[in-house]
């Protein structure tokens, strides 16, 4: 007999472990959802979801390199590329050289970009308060401490 601390058997299916148990379903399902009640309000401004998690990411991590956005917004750079030409197009983004690589290029946002991200910001919260309706202030530091300690187990970067 297993305790619930114990993790599923690694031989478990998906049939044994259910969808509704299986954590990479549910948190794919929440971030659908989260996404879907932006859709409005980043279609106003005449953004993609990788856009707009990028001038999230860059509301805070100001002037990072592409590369390091692409991981910060969960983004395939390719993909990131195609939405900072639009960005940088649009006014919302500067591209700069880094002036220790030539080679690389770090991203900047610009008062434009801060003015749509701020007037984005609200539906943004207001998405991740109704996220955890019902749900008890140590519920939520309980999760997000283990969704930081399951990054952690997985990320390929220092960051």
């Amino acid at each position: 007999m297993t305790s619930p601390d114990t993790p599923a058997d690694q031989t478990d299916g998906l049939g044994e472990i259910g969808l509704d148990n299986f954590a990479p379903y549910l948190m794919n399902r929440i971030m659908g959802r989260y996404n879907a009640a932006l859709q409005e309000e980043m279609a106003k401004l005449g953004l993609t979801t990788p856009q707009m998690r990028s001038l999230a990411v860059l509301s805070e991590r100001d002037g990072i390199l592409i590369r390091e956005l692409a991981v910060y917004a969960v983004v395939q750079q390719s993909t990131l590329s195609r939405g900072l030409e639009a960005l940088a197009q649009n006014g919302l983004i500067l591209r700069v050289p880094d002036p220790d690589d030539s080679r690389a290029t770090r991203i900047y946002l610009t008062d434009t970009g801060r003015a749509a991200y701020q007037r984005l910001w609200p539906h943004m919260s207001a998405a991740y308060q109704a996220m955890f309706s019902g749900v008890s202030k140590s519920e939520k530091t309980a999760f997000v401490g283990t969704l930081q300690k399951m990054l952690k187990n997985i990320r390929k970067h220092d960051f």
